[in-house]
């Protein structure tokens, strides 16, 4: 299977390929020549197997120049062990009304491990498979979660050196201190002055930056990404998808065939476009709800067919899901109109003028699988308390505006179709948000009071590797002006 730039031209690359290079030559995003489709006996055959055994199959309809038996060995390095603190990798938490899946069982407690524990492992496999001798410099822009998450994965793994950047005052404590503790010896974290599109600008820049590449290319090293606009980054979270199904099916919510909505908390689109394409792929998906929070441009955009990041920037509660650029839009828009000339056309609108506005019949194919709506603070905070009471089940911040959004979402349609509440982070990661939408007192407290009385509420223990950040040394202090982002990266580059 070759993989091609929405943005047209002649590159095509295997997934092996695009994995290592990250971003297409003109600026576009990777996505599959062709995506795969699936019987309903594939999607059966899941039902009695592991989370790495069902991964590997639905890897497998993608990264065709992968063996089975490397891609079992990426599999099993990335899930394996006692990285998870869940047997069951991603389970589905079986509610009164609705089902929740849990992404966040990982390592760092976000469910960006579930691409992250793994796409280093496919890279180190593609570095081999291709005979790359150059030191891959991954980049990475992060709204909270995928910093850390990519910092994990990446810690000393061979042939590869990693640098985050954050906006400075624009994520949660506990995630901060999740990414300027880090160890390793190829890694570097760095605070940006500005919001995370400042940050997430930046990095797009600078891929998109011929003469830096050639300086880097004279120093042995060429760049990538981590983030999702990385096709490694994606294909991973389309597992948990088909995952989430088979544990409807094993516990009798569904028959075969039955179709199942997901309402998914999203800044970036990545994750809820992970279920669009298991939807073509086959799996029997209803509607795909997406969730946002007051920055809620992919609302206004999937309502009207106008995106506009001409707006005010909201920080909330909800840290990860601050942006108001989502870059996996872009593929959703060339699979859907066809075109990668208007692809490539709005996204010039977008650098140019800041939005960009889609033909009402091109918005009306989307609209046939996705809805949208947003919950405020208050209305997020709202939804946590109300599970609580109702489940005595504890949810972060992020996956409250699911829940919250997926109830107004049944309400307003009356859609009786099975709803699962994509869960994105531990509610450890925010206690303290947690803690105020559950009536407690957190003024005056730190980050670790707040934890521990979180954990004395719910009656559950807080995920380790947040709970041992109290006693670690601060190893990254960096912070740069955004105009100065490249230079950091030149002088990380040469270390």
């Amino acid at each position: 299977m070759n993989y091609i730039s929405t943005r047209g031209g002649a590159e095509k690359l295997s997934s092996a390929e695009a994995i290592l290079q990250g971003l297409s030559g003109n600026g576009g995003l990777f996505v599959p020549e062709e995506i795969p489709t699936v019987s309903e006996a594939f999607i059966e055959a899941l039902v009695p197997l592991t989370y790495e055994q069902r991964a590997v199959r639905v890897l497998k309809e993608f990264l065709t120049d992968y063996g089975e038996d490397e891609i079992e060995g990426c599999v099993t390095r990335a899930y394996g062990g006692e990285k998870f603190d869940s047997e069951r990798r991603a389970p589905t938490r079986l509610l009164q009304d609705c089902s929740v899946l849990e992404l966040w069982h990982g390592p760092t407690s976000a469910f960006k491990d579930m691409a992250l524990q793994l796409l280093p492992q496919l890279m180190s496999t593609a570095l081999k498979k291709t005979g790359e001798k150059d030191t891959i410099l991954i980049l990475v822009a992060t709204s909270g979660d995928t910093g850390k998450a990519a910092l994990a994965g990446f810690q000393d793994v061979p042939q590869t050196k990693i640098m985050v950047f954050y906006p400075e005052g624009g994520v949660s404590k506990i995630q901060q201190l999740q990414m300027v503790t880090q160890e390793g010896g190829n890694v570097n974290v760095t605070a940006v002055r500005g919001n995370f599109d400042d940050a997430q600008t930046g990095v797009k820049k600078i891929f998109g930056d011929k003469a830096f590449a050639k300086e880097l290319a004279a120093a042995e090293t060429k760049l990538s990404s981590a983030n999702s606009i990385n096709w490694g980054r994606l294909v991973p979270q389309i597992v948990y998808y088909f995952s989430a199904y088979a544990d409807l099916l094993a516990a009798e919510r569904v028959k075969m065939g039955d179709a199942v909505n997901f309402c998914v908390p999203t800044g970036n689109f990545g994750d809820i476009l992970a279920g669009w394409y298991a939807k073509q792929m086959g799996l029997p998906v209803g509607r795909l709800v997406c969730a946002s929070n007051k920055n809620n441009v992919l609302t206004d955009f999937l309502t009207t067919g106008t995106y506009d990041r001409n707006r005010d920037f909201f920080k909330t509660i909800t840290p990860s899901m601050d942006i108001l650029i989502s870059s996996n839009l872009e593929r959703l828009l060339y699979h859907m109109s066809g075109s990668a000339d208007a692809v490539a056309g709005w996204m010039r609108e977008l650098a140019e003028t800041g939005r960009y506005t889609i033909p009402q019949d091109l918005l009306a194919k989307i609209q046939q699988t996705f809805a949208a709506g947003w919950a405020d603070d208050a209305a997020t905070k709202g939804a946590i308390a109300e599970a609580f009471e109702g489940s005595h089940y504890i949810m972060d911040t992020h996956t409250a505006v699911a829940w919250r959004v997926a109830d107004d979402y049944l309400d307003r349609t009356g859609d009786e179709r099975p709803m699962v509440v994509v869960s994105t982070a531990s509610p450890y990661k925010f206690s303290g948000s947690v803690l105020e939408a559950l009536g407690a007192a957190t003024e005056g407290k730190d980050a670790f009071a707040l934890l521990d009385e979180l954990q004395d509420i719910s009656g559950t223990a807080a995920p380790k590797g947040l709970s041992s950040l109290r006693t670690k040394d601060v190893r990254h202090k960096g912070v740069c002006e955004k105009k100065d982002m490249k230079n950091f990266v030149a002088a990380f580059a040469k270390q």
